[in-house]
């Protein structure tokens, strides 16, 4: 099966590191016109490096904000076919007792991983719909459909409630030729918050969650990548609300 992306317009945020770093560099392999969003500035010039067409430094919690890039890049490019909802994360937090999680901790992580998806896939239904041609894939987690390893509250429930908007959107879009699934990643070391979280089990920690996945291994980027891209392509036309685990078998 060849998955052909030539001149599809795509979005991927959370772009400048791991994961979105990686989708970003398969589509673009593939042939895609990528635009590739992020909070962090530096980072996406790695990004760009791997083949973004253009980068946008952009808070995706403001909603007028990601309208604006949205519309600037449907203008530039003619439309939007793919979004890939890949920002999100612990924001920093560590595991702490429930009684003890402020307000804030609690709201920010609604914000970095559904607020942005949601403001995101808003800003794009109608170039999708207009076009009769769309692909919505949201990185969620497998916190999003158990508890989770990290032990934060307010992710665990974020990425359920992304898994929920998944599904609703797929629901709503689905007659516009819009599909809308997830890919729920196992343990993958993408990032600096993700490191930061495999150091802090020690060596019997680790052991046991490498014993705990079937393939006997940690998660690469690249594997992320490759589900989102066959969820992206024209093979996967008729699967939509559905969540993918990709945790080599833990799940």
């Amino acid at each position: 099966m060849k998955l052909d992306f030539t001149d599809r317009r795509v979005v991927v945020t959370g772009a400048a590191q791991g994961i979105g770093r990686a989708i970003v560099q398969s589509f673009a392999r593939e042939g895609a016109r990528v635009w590739a969003l992020d909070l962090d500035g530096e980072g996406l010039k790695v990004a760009a490096e791997a083949g973004a067409s253009a980068t946008r430094t952009l808070d995706l919690s403001d909603r007028s904000a990601v309208a604006a890039a949205m519309g600037d890049m449907a203008e530039a490019l003619g439309g939007i076919d793919i979004l890939v909802n890949c920002a999100g994360g612990v924001r920093g937090q560590v595991v702490k007792p429930v009684e003890e999680v402020s307000e804030r901790e609690w709201l920010v992580l609604f914000e970095a991983n559904v607020h942005g998806a949601f403001w995101c896939s808003q800003a794009v239904a109608p170039h999708m719909k207009r076009g009769g041609f769309g692909r919505i894939v949201n990185i969620s987690s497998g916190a999003g459909l158990r508890p989770s390893l990290t032990g934060i509250q307010g992710y665990t429930a974020a990425k359920h409630a992304l898994v929920g908007l998944t599904k609703q959107l797929s629901f709503e879009l689905g007659p516009f030729g819009v599909t809308v699934n997830s890919v729920a990643p196992g343990f993958v070391l993408s990032n600096p918050a993700t490191l930061r979280q495999w150091e802090s089990y020690g060596p019997e920690g680790q052991a046991r969650l490498v014993e705990s996945i079937h393939t006997r291994r940690l998660g690469r980027p690249e594997d992320i990548a490759d589900a989102v891209m066959f969820l992206s392509s024209d093979a996967a036309g008729w699967i939509s609300g559905q969540i993918l685990s990709v945790d080599g078998g833990r799940s």
